[in-house]
């Protein structure tokens, strides 16, 4: 799958969220927007990537950035994890895989020294007119969104 580079359109998308809603790219232009990409909800990695991006929101929505995670779960799983863990953003499910093979976080990747095909931990960060600012491929859950901030100029 072919990844996208700073100053790429991102592909636009129409998925279900954890609300049952219909979300689209296209009803988030004009703002700054960090889309990650996580294997699947309620597993140890992902849990620790999105309480820390919940965690962050403040900081990250102060410096005009909003949130969305997307996994390849459906809509019932992710309202499962949103509540269970507290989340304060909207996790959109691409069950069919489009969205995710998209983004180029879809595909071939090492797990415990095997090589397997699977979501790839990945986040993409969107200017206001959906261009790529910044994407990231194969991150470490723990300790991402510090080095995010940090990749965006908002923390030491």
């Amino acid at each position: 799958m072919p990844r996208l580079e700073p100053g790429d359109q991102a592909p636009d998308f129409t998925l279900p969220s954890d609300t049952g809603d219909q979300v689209s790219l296209s009803d988030l232009r004009g703002r700054k927007l960090v889309i990650f990409f996580y294997p699947a909800a309620m597993t140890p990695g992902c849990t620790t990537e999105a309480c820390d991006f919940r965690d962050s929101l403040g900081s990250l929505q102060a410096a005009g950035y909003e949130v969305v995670g997307i996994s390849k779960d459906k809509p019932e799983k992710l309202a499962t994890f949103r509540e269970k863990e507290g989340l304060t953003y909207p996790l959109l499910g691409d069950p069919g895989l489009d969205v995710l093979k998209a983004y180029g976080a879809y595909g071939e990747k090492k797990s415990y020294g095997k090589t397997i095909e699977g979501v790839i931990r990945s986040t993409i960060v969107l200017d206001e007119q959906g261009r790529v600012e910044l994407a990231k491929y194969n991150i470490k859950a723990k300790g991402h969104v510090a080095s995010l901030s940090k990749a965006l100029g908002l923390a030491e």
